[in-house]
């Protein structure tokens, strides 16, 4: 299946003989490839993720008969229920038979992102992050944002600076709960009454739930409807005031100021470790370079909130 730059996707076609879901079912098999992004977990944490997601409620498909070397050798992989409706970020921020939809994704997808913050280590005991540094959130994101950089062909001044602004400003974590990790437009299935559905849970860990709300705000998932700071949206306030209804917490606006610019310096790495993937040789599809272009755009956007202020 085209799209999701980190994991292998298929549409799978099968008739079942029994059990919970028999007849003919439509689902996806998702594998580990063979190289993804740092910080992302492998398919069998994903696969223990997912189930906590649904038994909290969040309206994502359920994850189904993990298994081994079923794709390629030393990976794991799992089925997905198949969900219908529209993930594609451009045509969910402009297309017309969705506009009904964009003005019910604030308060539906502040009741999705509530239900995920419900999870806590507490809750969710057998949730394990191996590849997450214990460490308090701020802290941990700057660990995985130095590694990429560490890796990085060429030097870029623009993240040194906002790092080292990054580094200055931690914020203090009230509270650590389940963190969805990419939780923006294009990573929702979308239909004409609004959510379907809720995607690609590879970067989760335990962390500042205030994470969540900044990356969605992060300029790259706007789509060019930048005056829309939620996903290419909505406003803020209208979905601050939904998740502050729905989750009982309150919205710490220095603290998501911090997400955000932290969220574009993690996506300007990002984008440049795409880039990368394809110049090595690993993987050889074509948008991974056109991804690394938009490093710069992301650079700017965080000199900006940072000059901006909080």
């Amino acid at each position: 299946m085209p799209g999701g730059a980190c994991q292998d996707n298929f549409c799978i076609d099968l008739w079942l003989e029994g059990g919970e879901i028999p007849g003919e079912r439509r689902m996806v098999l998702r594998s580990d490839a063979r190289q993804s992004l740092p910080a992302s977990i492998g398919r069998r944490e994903e696969f223990a993720v997912v189930r906590a997601a649904v038994a909290a409620g969040v309206p994502t498909p359920n994850a189904r008969w993990l298994a081994a070397d079923l794709v390629r050798d030393g990976a794991y992989a799992y089925f997905m229920d198949w969900v219908e409706g529209e993930a594609i970020g451009r045509r969910v921020v402009r297309n017309a038979e969705l506009a009904e939809a964009r003005k019910r994704l604030p308060a539906q997808l502040a009741a999705a992102l509530s239900r995920v913050h419900s999870v806590t280590p507490a809750t969710a005991p057998d949730l394990v992050f191996r590849n997450f540094p214990d460490l308090p959130p701020a802290q941990a994101a700057l660990v995985g944002i130095r590694k990429q950089m560490n890796e990085m062909r060429e030097p870029h001044p623009a993240l040194e600076l906002a790092v080292d602004w990054l580094e200055r400003y931690q914020p203090p974590t009230e509270q650590r709960t389940l963190v969805h990790g990419d939780f923006r437009t294009g990573n929702f299935l979308v239909r004409p009454t609004g959510l379907a559905a809720v995607l690609d849970w590879e970067f989760s860990h335990f962390g500042d739930p205030m994470e969540d709300l900044g990356w969605l705000s992060v300029r790259d998932w706007r789509f060019g409807q930048l005056d829309k700071p939620i996903g290419g949206f909505a406003r803020r306030e209208a979905f601050y005031d939904a998740y502050q209804a729905e989750s009982g917490c309150t919205v710490h606006r220095k603290h998501v100021h911090y997400w955000e610019v932290a969220g574009n310096v993690r996506w300007a790495a990002g984008s440049v470790y795409q880039g990368e993937r394809y110049l090595s040789g690993d993987e050889t599809d074509i948008e991974l370079v056109a991804i690394a272009r938009r490093a710069v755009e992301m650079e700017f956007e965080a000199l900006r909130l940072i000059e901006k202020g909080g």
